[in-house]
């Protein structure tokens, strides 16, 4: 399956980096119960980012029951040589591999290898990179992920500047190219966060920081329509 099966005009995406841990598999199917499609899997190799967040091994135990809902696994690979990880990815049930702009000299290289492992792909870039650096190199990548906040930790606050980015990133993109949101999303900046030119929302504590997940993430859907 690609993103243009997976995604119903708009997406909001749990973050799974902020999850309880200890109660991930129950947390998981909770949110699927509750309508989510598709969960976002943050990987930090402790270079690129400060952080080593989750990798292969997590995922392989929580595909499954995301996979047999038809649900998708979208992993942003906050890494370095993210082409090193694909194979490990596919085999542990990723659908989709997200790689950086800044982590990489020849962007369409690595996309093609991603591919090879039948992987959809998309292209992120940090706050520092201008819109227009990263369209120049768009071309063929299923979404284009504009950072809110400097990558690798959650429950960081939305840069407002990143508006302004969105909408330059939305003029410049394919229409068909899915353009991702990531870092401090919630109920009081999704909708303008839309508005700007996004069609897809990564959240992670604005959902499960809340007590009630399925509300939480309902919360943020219907502030979108």
């Amino acid at each position: 399956m690609a993103w243009r099966d997976w995604v119903r005009t708009i997406e909001v995406e749990p973050s799974i980096y902020a999850a309880d841990f200890s109660r991930l598999g129950d947390e998981i199917e909770t949110l699927l119960r509750g309508g989510v499609r598709v969960f976002h899997f943050d990987v930090g190799d402790g270079h690129f980012v400060p952080p080593i967040t989750v990798g292969p091994i997590v995922l392989k135990w929580i595909s499954p029951m995301i996979l047999e809902h038809e649900g998708a696994i979208d992993c942003h690979l906050m890494v370095e040589q993210p082409e090193r990880h694909f194979e490990a990815i596919r085999e542990a049930g990723g659908s989709s591999v997200t790689f950086h702009y800044e982590a990489c000299d020849d962007p369409q290289s690595v996309a093609a290898l991603a591919r090879e492992q039948g992987l959809q792909v998309g292209l992120a870039f940090n706050p520092e990179t201008s819109p227009e650096d990263a369209a120049r190199v768009a071309e063929g990548f299923d979404l284009v992920l504009c950072m809110s906040i400097n990558p690798g930790y959650s429950g960081q606050e939305f840069m407002p500047e990143t508006i302004g980015r969105i909408r330059a990133l939305r003029r410049l993109l394919p229409e068909g190219v899915f353009l991702q949101v990531d870092g401090g999303i919630g109920p009081e900046n999704i909708r303008e966060v839309y508005l700007s030119g996004a069609n897809l929302f990564v959240a992670g504590t604005s959902i499960f920081g809340r007590e009630d997940l399925p509300r939480a993430y309902r919360r943020l859907v219907q502030a979108l329509v």
